[in-house]
């Protein structure tokens, strides 16, 4: 029967695909001048061209966002947000969710290299290299300088899709040290409905539909020290293990 489907899924494909190009051709320009303007007062903007490229780009992709609150959410606060990993989808998400705060996330530094897109990303976002230790740390140390100019950072802990049918994956380190040595407090983010509408296994898998992002509540690091990372990361991940389980993400396998 998904064979069926396969033409329509296909053509809706290259429909998305010629939306994100022209969006891309629109910005630009914009961020090649931008890009004169500095990592962090150009970047802001960029960040900004970027989430109206997203917010414009998922409704015409058939796809309604909202954001559901554990707590009240406070906008004023700097966090190392961290999110389960899960999809293609994660980072347009990720822009559309996280409103009236700068940040930066941690990518991929192979995206970089891909033509045009690639010069928008490495202006955007904090390029992690993970071929050695050295090139890993220089990330680590950018991420610092980062939140240290009052800017808040966006990493995922399992540093790769979770392709494991579990909730989430293991959580690298990163994260947790960066929060206990910035004593940033960690903010939990779940998105649901990403690997619904767009699966890791394939980009041809994308459908319209809802989309969800659940913030979670803060998990504070003040007085903690190297030694509490174990303690910081299990306590992350079983919070979101739980949350996930209990929307029912659809990933789930065992």
């Amino acid at each position: 029967m998904a064979y069926l489907f396969f033409p329509v899924r296909l053509l809706f494909t290259l429909y998305a695909l010629a939306l994100f190009m022209a969006f891309m051709f629109l910005v630009f320009p914009l961020v090649v001048i931008l890009s004169f303007w500095g990592k962090i007062k150009g970047g802001n903007i960029i960040y900004v061209l970027c989430r109206c490229w997203a917010d414009c780009l998922m409704p015409l992709w058939g796809i309604f966002h909202r954001n559901i609150y554990a707590l009240r959410h406070d906008t004023s606060r700097q966090y190392v947000f961290v999110f389960n990993h899960i999809s293609y989808m994660d980072i347009p998400v990720l822009l559309s969710s996280i409103r009236r705060q700068r940040f930066r996330i941690l990518g991929k530094a192979e995206l970089a290299k891909i033509p045009v897109f690639g010069f928008i990303y490495r202006n955007a976002v904090v390029l992690v290299d993970r071929s050695n230790p050295e090139k890993r740390a220089k990330s680590v140390l950018q991420l610092k300088s980062v939140i240290n100019k009052g800017i808040s950072v966006v990493i995922a802990p399992e540093g790769t899709f979770n392709a494991t049918g579990k909730p989430l994956k293991d959580f690298y380190d990163g994260a947790f040290r960066i929060a206990i040595e910035t004593q940033t407090p960690v903010k939990p983010l779940l998105l649901l409905d990403t690997y619904d509408r767009m699966s890791y296994k394939s980009i041809f898998s994308l459908t319209p539909g809802k989309s969800r992002t659940v913030f979670l509540e803060e998990v504070p690091v003040e007085g903690l020290t190297l030694n509490d990372i174990p303690a910081l990361k299990e306590k992350v991940y079983l919070l979101m293990e739980e949350q996930l389980k209990a929307y029912k993400a659809t990933w789930i396998k065992q």
